[in-house]
């Protein structure tokens, strides 16, 4: 806690120091729950999580991990990446979305984070139709949390729904069982297309034998309940039995060979390129205090193909940055803060969008924005009817949109570019992100001010100061990018030298898709 506090009053360190905390904490998360489990997960035979989908993914292929520190710093930093690891990666040269238990932590129980993990994969598969793999090995919900997990809409009941509609829409739906699939666990491969079961260490069973001991009075053994065999041969709930981990990996690259064209991703319209100016580089060239003005199209020059990138009304509202640009060879339309968010910045942003949306180039939003100009002049000038038209433009483009958090996501400027409730496709944040309905002090200015101002008589000095350290406390605390992430406001915290091809492998995703070519004039606002 003392080290929490002295972080907090100190100067932020530089971009790479915050790179080397980034990479400790993957690692850790990595580990899944220990040495001590994972020792006792692979006495049984089982191989740990991440090495099963390397030996799934095609060789020398990308796998884009999501919300690797989902739960970070919650449940006392002993549910790992939310006991689940999801994910997109290459299976026998197709797009696939990996959902996989992590049985080491807390034995791949759901907890609330989990399931929004759980959902969020699902989502994103369903918008890129993807198969949907499920490398199960799963307790069903932790029960201590049991509120948060079952019985709301966006709950563990929602995964079922989503996979039902899914495999209506005819998105694959593929399940392996590795180990147990307990309870509500049970329905993810039962709901799944096809199953495949490991012998000796997979099992399904909506009620475990502690539950059929309580509920029918009846003694009976895992394995004979819902053990692989029994489900192979006399259940059919399992399509093909395993003897191995690794002869069911086999066995399912040989489905997903067999799934035609569905996940095949298309080749981008022209040969990649890279930047003529390294991406490295932008390590030294963001800062990390926010304070600090920098200028944006360092950052896009370090992106995008050849660093060439076309801009659209550069001498008007000059602090948002919009242009062409191509990223691995794909198209896309660059809107990205260089200051505060003014009535022609506005204007510009939604002409923009605007004219992305008819030419069907996607939408890539570079956030570091402290808000819309405030103050007398700017409401005058309409600053809300105009940033306004901002937001409605954001909310309507029929084209797919990437979000990056590079630096401050504040008020309603988050809205504007595009924040996580206007559904990009994907959203990903640097390690130097904040995000907040206002910085910390523009927060402590505000809460003490009304404190202030409901005061009768003569202010205690030594409150308003004390109100003013916890208000600093709890926005810096609520505004760092591990809050959010562990919170999955995000898709995860990513290096700026990564985000190009993070978002090259984003852009290709849905470049085959059919696009919406109904009419859509470009308003000159």
């Amino acid at each position: 806690m003392i080290e929490i506090e002295q972080a907090k009053s100190a100067t932020p360190p530089p971009l790479s120091t915050m790179l080397v905390t980034l990479r400790e904490r993957h690692g850790l998360v990595a580990q899944g729950g220990g040495e001590k489990l994972r020792a006792r997960h692979e006495s049984r035979g089982k191989i740990m999580v991440r090495e099963r989908i390397d030996l799934l993914l095609d060789p020398q292929t990308p796998f884009l991990e999501l919300s690797p520190l989902a739960a970070w710093g919650l449940y006392g930093n002993e549910v790992p990446g939310a006991g689940i690891v999801t994910g997109i990666g290459i299976v026998e040269g197709r797009a696939c979305m990996l959902i996989a238990n992590d049985a080491t932590v807390k034995g791949g129980s759901f907890f609330a984070e989990t399931v929004r993990k759980h959902l969020r994969a699902q989502e994103i598969a369903e918008e890129h139709r993807l198969p949907c793999l499920y490398l199960v090995d799963c307790g069903g919900a932790f029960l201590p949390e049991q509120d948060r997990v079952f019985p709301d809409r966006d709950h563990f009941g929602g995964s079922f729904y989503n996979q039902c509609r899914m495999s209506a829409a005819g998105i694959p739906q593929i399940s392996i069982v590795f180990g147990g699939a307990t309870a509500g666990g049970a329905y993810i491969p039962a709901l799944s297309d096809q199953v495949i079961m490991v012998k000796g260490t997979g099992r399904i069973h909506l009620g475990g034998p502690p539950i059929v001991k309580a509920a029918v009075h009846e003694i009976v053994d895992g394995e004979t309940l819902g053990g692989a065999e029994m489900h192979s041969l006399v259940s059919g709930v399992s399509d093909h039995l395993a003897l191995t981990e690794m002869e069911g990996l086999a066995k399912l690259r040989e489905i997903v060979g067999g799934l035609g064209e569905i996940g095949r991703i298309a080749p981008p319209p022209q040969a990649p390129a890279a930047p003529k100016l390294d991406p490295a580089e932008l390590v030294d060239i963001v800062p990390t205090d926010l304070r600090r003005p920098y200028d944006v199209r360092e950052v896009i020059a370090r992106m995008v193909d050849h660093s060439a990138f076309h801009a659209f009304k550069p001498d008007y509202g000059a602090t948002l940055v919009t242009g062409f640009a191509h990223i691995h060879g794909y198209p896309v339309g660059i809107l990205a803060n260089n200051g505060v968010l003014f009535s022609e910045s506005a204007i510009k942003g939604a002409h923009f969008i605007e004219l992305c949306d008819q030419r069907q180039i996607p939408l890539l939003f570079l956030q570091n924005i402290t808000g819309f100009m405030v103050g007398t002049e700017a409401e005058r000038g309409g600053i809300a009817k105009h940033s306004a038209k901002l937001v409605y433009a954001v909310s309507n483009a029929r084209v797919p949109k990437y979000t990056v958090l590079i630096g401050g996501s504040y008020g309603a400027g988050n809205y504007g570019m595009c924040g996580r409730g206007f559904r990009p496709r994907f959203l990903f944040s640097w390690p130097n992100a904040r995000i907040a309905t206002m910085s910390p002090e523009v927060a402590a200015t505000v809460v003490t001010e009304l404190r202030r101002q409901s005061l009768k008589g003569a202010a205690d000095e030594a409150a308003i100061a004390e109100l003013d350290r916890r208000t600093r406390a709890q926005f810096e605390e609520q505004s760092d990018p591990y809050y959010a992430t562990a919170r999955l406001w995000d898709d995860g915290i990513i290096e700026p030298a990564q985000t190009r091809d993070v978002l090259g492998l984003c852009l290709a995703l849905s470049a085959g898709e059919p696009r919406d070519t109904g009419p859509r004039p470009v308003y000159r606002m």
